[in-house]
């Protein structure tokens, strides 16, 4: 989600460079970042002192629910609104939010009741009922808004049938419902302050039920001040301000000087080191968390040379994840050997059983089974969108050591585009291989198989004519992971279901349609006088839990 989210992103072009070239690009890139403005914490008698500063370079175009599809929207309605269903801090236990208890499904898993809370208001003093429930789901299908397909692909109607409970009808069995209903984009809104209408948005507004009112939404900054009357537990702060920093830099030389408490996404790998070395010496804190998002390859099967399977998993022998995420990331993430990442108990290392790192023997014996030679090399393009250096650094480096490892035999061309342009043309097949992320939309392994490798229309033999794989620029087909992905999505009991993703995780390895090469890891720096900094396991960065001491 930047960072959107049903379509991948990130990058900044490099030249061509070899692996020796990038660590001296790295050790000059540390050693630039090392170097900035002294520390001068805000002074504890400041008159803002019961209030957070939260600094981010995350761009934010809209906080309307209905419309809001990109990381920072989602966080900031995580604070400012109130989900059906939510997660217990600290943990992935799926827990009520402003429902009661979870839900009560019918024998064929197309009815859901679900028992809403009462004594709960918005920040306009309207009252929260089954009836203000429904409009704010309505909306968020019909205003027509980027995320409005999440509900309406699953959901028939959904309608109050007591003032305090709300059915849903699904279209079909959904095991993961429960959990998509914790997107924040599904909060609840007063119908008072909005109006259903195809396109009718309001992206500098909102009124929830949240912890936070929102009180000022400006172009380089947003004030939320605590909600006195809401429902649950309440913040520990007075409220919170968020700056919109333009770069890193910003960011970075902003955190040290003490201008901002919380530094929070994104900063480059070396200025995450420098500000871990700070850290260490007791100048402010470092909070790291194991993140879900996942960075990976996509193979457009349709392009040539991209349509023989040998290719493709000749590329996937090639990769070596251990030497990306150690001179490139510089340790900040750890090696991905399948799209689901390994905070879900259904993660199987499929690619590391299958290909291994850096297997350029395997990889050297696939490519001459396809017909390539030395003297007649695979070329590979490789694409990102280019506003990451993280990503060029990747793909120079796969670059290079297509150069030193693979004796000629394989060829690497490295191309940047800017994201808009690039997420407007992954679906039509204009890129042989893309690199890019995803953070997934709600907290279940389904998010990580279903929008990749389900196809609606298409055949082995044509690839995906439309489909969650043809927007991903894969055009990947195939009949029994479809069958695999229905299953799953029905199935019930965990342990049946996770033997069903292991064989479409065993599948995808086989056929390759993508490369998963590593996931993240979230870090976020706070001054040394600010407690309750947390990283939940689900994505979500709760502002209500700090404390200005």
């Amino acid at each position: 989600m930047g960072n959107y989210k049903r379509q991948p992103r990130i990058s900044i072009k490099p030249s061509v460079i070899k692996v020796i070239a990038l660590f001296c690009l790295c050790c000059l890139l540390t050693a630039s970042c090392g170097q900035g403005a002294s520390r001068s914490p805000n002074s504890p008698n400041s008159p803002q002192n019961d209030r957070v500063t939260i600094g981010t370079t995350l761009k934010l175009r809209t906080i309307d629910p209905a419309d809001a599809y990109e990381i920072i929207s989602g966080q900031l309605l995580r604070n400012l609104g109130d989900t059906l269903y939510t997660y217990k801090s600290g943990t992935t236990e799926l827990i009520p939010g402003l429902a009661t208890a979870m839900p009560k499904v019918s024998k064929d898993g197309l009815t859901y009741t679900i028992p809403l809370r009462q004594g709960v208001i918005f920040h306009d003093d309207t009252p929260f009922n089954s009836a203000a429930m429904e409009f704010s789901l309505q909306r968020f299908i019909k205003n027509g808004g980027r995320p409005a397909f999440l509900l309406s692909d699953a959901v028939e109607s959904v309608k109050a049938t007591g003032e305090y409970e709300l059915t849903f009808q699904l279209k079909k069995p959904f095991a993961a419902f429960p959990s998509l209903l914790t997107f924040a984009g599904l909060c609840a809104i007063s119908p008072k302050a909005y109006e259903i209408g195809d396109g009718k948005f309001k992206p500098d507004t909102f009124v929830g039920t949240g912890r936070y009112k929102l009180a000022k939404y400006g172009s380089d900054s947003l004030k939320f001040d605590a909600f006195d009357k809401y429902w649950g537990e309440k913040p520990v702060n007075q409220g919170v301000d968020l700056l919109l920093l333009s770069s890193s830099s910003n960011l970075f030389n902003t955190f040290r000087t003490g201008a901002i408490d919380v530094a929070y996404l994104s900063l480059d790998a070396d200025q995450i080191r420098s500000l871990e070395e700070g850290s260490k010496k007791g100048k402010w804190q470092e909070i790291a968390g194991e993140s879900s998002t996942v960075s990976y390859m996509t193979l457009n099967i349709k392009s040539p040379p991209l349509d023989k399977l040998e290719v493709r998993q000749a590329i996937a022998a090639a990769m070596d994840r251990p030497l990306i995420n150690d001179r490139v990331l510089r340790g900040q993430a750890q090696p991905l050997y399948s799209l689901i990442p390994t905070t879900f108990d259904v993660n199987k290392p499929v690619f590391k059983e299958m290909y291994g790192d850096a297997n350029t023997a395997k990889a050297k014996e696939l490519l001459t089974k396809a017909g390539y030679s030395a003297a007649n090399p695979l070329s590979l393009q490789i694409w990102y969108p280019s506003a990451s250096t993280k990503r060029a650094l990747v793909a120079s480096t796969i670059e290079a050591l297509a150069k030193l490892k693979m004796d000629g035999i394989m060829q690497v061309e490295v191309n940047s585009v800017e994201s808009p342009t690039l997420f407007q043309n992954i679906e039509k097949g204009i890129y042989p291989a893309v690199l890019v992320d995803w953070y997934a939309d709600f907290f279940d392994a389904d998010n990580y198989i279903q929008p990749f490798l389900d196809c609606a229309t298409g055949s082995a033999a044509g690839g995906c004519e439309k489909g969650a794989s043809q927007g991903q620029g894969s055009f990947y087909y195939n009949d029994r992971v479809n069958q695999l992905i229905d299953k799953q999505r029905q199935e019930p009991n965990p342990q049946t279901r996770k033997a069903l993703f292991g064989e479409i995780q065993d599948i995808l390895a086989r056929d390759v349609p993508f490369i998963p090469l590593w996931q993240d890891k979230d870090y976020t720096f706070a001054q040394n006088n600010i407690t309750g900094v947390r990283l939940e396991p689900t994505q979500s960065f709760p502002f209500w839990f700090l404390k200005k001491q």
